[in-house]
């Protein structure tokens, strides 16, 4: 079971944004050895979703980006789940969760995300359709995937 935190940017403490930030370069810089700089001025505008153990162990992250920044939609993006949470299904509980919040936000809003190719059926499962060709970022192949707006 993973316990919530959903908060805008503004509203991290010092603290949590230090957390979110050393996990996202233990994920996706040492363990996925791209250089990039991974403070690419979307945070401060974003919503951040972290999921942590009855403990309170940080084993998930995401963001949501607001429409007509990254794309015209609002999008999932810097997904990921700590060395020590994978494998138990995180990832899908993180993705239910952010789409969640996201529907929220932007009700009846179409999402986009920039998603690593391999992960294509993963979010498959969720609804998302590939709406680009594969790309490099940063020596990772990735494509555009796009979810329908959900209808009221």
């Amino acid at each position: 079971m993973l316990h919530w935190s959903f908060k805008a940017f503004s509203n991290l403490t010092p603290s949590e944004l230090y957390e979110i930030l050393k996990a996202r370069q233990a994920v996706f810089i040492v363990e996925q050895r791209c250089a990039y700089l991974d403070a690419d001025d979307y945070d401060q505008i974003s919503h951040h979703l972290v999921g942590r153990s009855d403990a309170g162990e940080f084993l998930a992250y995401c963001r949501i980006v607001p429409p007509h920044t990254k794309y015209n939609e609002p999008s999932i993006g810097r997904v990921m789940t700590t060395a020590k949470g994978r494998g138990r299904g995180y990832g899908r509980l993180l993705m239910a969760e952010a789409l969640s919040r996201l529907h929220l936000l932007y009700p009846n809003s179409p999402i986009r995300i920039g998603a690593q190719l391999y992960l294509e059926r993963f979010y498959n499962d969720f609804g998302f359709v590939r709406c680009s060709a594969p790309y490099d970022e940063d020596g990772i192949a990735h494509i555009e995937m796009l979810l329908c707006a959900k209808d009221t």
